[in-house]
């Protein structure tokens, strides 16, 4: 365990835990209700997307991009694998399939136009989250069922992805995220292929003239990105019960929030898998325990989230200033002189 807090971010990821502690103290000590582990594991399902998500974003932001599609390519799968099920009569997971293979190509398209045209990320991907959404309403108008109404009766085996609990308690959302947490963390801080990342970030030209191949690097980041969101497109799909191509529509502040929060930089070269699995629970914590400790409608939940967003960009940007860093020099004790 104590390897996991070594390194560049062993600092911020104690922040994170001691932030996750300051949420079971405050939200536990308003209501008692926050504390128990079935109402817990249960309210996991409503925020476990965004943690999907947000450990493979990281990536994308690692080399300097963002991906803002993720959340059409949610509701993407969604609608693909009700059709794909009801209408064109694909086994489920026939269409479970073909669903993560579109989101693949729609993560392989974006990444193209990031890393071989030289496009701005940000445009790309914006471009993508109309592109995406629209396809999802095409697909649904492939259905016999109409789009407000969504597709369901979908078979046992494929909602008993969200009805399963591990040891009777741990729902298989959780697993789920834990096993991707730990192949992220694993691909990305003990791989070859996650150095080059990380060196991408911090000067794609120097990485290069190393001889790797930066743009294949940076378009399998969207890639991945993309099977993230389809691999939570399907869990909530599961979930629900239900199939709709607006499904997950409202995730992107909450994912940029948790890679952002969980020290990934925005002009990347830093960031950390553990750190952005801790933020995202975190705001998950924070969008449960609010309405139920404090009685915070939903529809507001967004502003507390967005505020922190912007208090971490702003205040990293001001700890980053030469002015602050030299104040911040002169209050730290100077070191004794040896022999004195």
């Amino acid at each position: 365990m104590k390897k996991l807090f070594k390194g560049p971010n062993a600092g911020w990821n104690s922040f994170l835990v001691l932030l996750l502690v300051l949420e079971f103290v405050v939200f536990g000590s308003a209501n008692p209700k926050f504390l128990r582990i079935p109402l817990l594991m249960t309210a996991s399902n409503d925020f476990i997307s965004i943690c999907i998500i947000s450990i493979f974003v990281t990536m994308v932001m690692i080399t300097g991009g963002i991906d803002i599609q993720v959340s059409s390519i949610v509701g993407l799968t969604s609608i693909i694998i009700g059709v794909a099920w009801q209408d064109f009569g694909l086994n489920i997971w026939a269409a479970v399939a073909l669903a993560v293979f579109c989101a693949a190509l729609c993560g392989a398209l974006s990444g193209f136009f990031v890393a071989y045209c030289g496009v701005q990320a940000m445009v790309v991907t914006l471009g993508g989250s109309f592109l995406y959404s629209g396809l999802a309403l095409l697909v649904s108008s492939l259905s016999s069922t109409e789009a407000y109404k969504g597709i369901s009766g979908f078979p046992d085996a494929f909602k008993a992805i969200s009805k399963t609990k591990v040891f009777g308690v741990v729902p298989m959302q959780i697993i789920i995220f834990l096993l991707l947490a730990v192949f992220a963390w694993f691909l990305l801080h003990r791989t070859k292929y996650g150095r080059k990342i990380y060196l991408v970030g911090v000067n794609q030209t120097a990485a290069e003239y190393s001889g790797i191949n930066s743009r294949l690097i940076i378009m399998s980041t969207y890639i991945l990105a993309a099977v993230s969101a389809a691999v939570a497109g399907v869990v909530m799909t599961a979930y629900l019960g239900t199939s709709k191509s607006d499904i997950g529509g409202n995730l992107t502040m909450n994912i940029i929030t948790a890679c952002v929060l969980g020290g990934t930089l925005s002009t990347g070269g830093k960031g950390s898998i553990l750190g952005t699995a801790l933020a995202s629970i975190a705001i998950g914590l924070l969008r449960f325990g609010m309405p139920l400790c404090f009685k915070i409608n939903t529809q507001y939940l967004d502003i507390p989230i967005g505020v922190l967003l912007v208090v971490v960009v702003v205040g990293r940007a001001l700890v980053n200033m030469p002015s602050v860093q030299a104040k911040l020099g002169k209050l730290r004790p100077k070191k004794e002189k040896a022999g004195s």
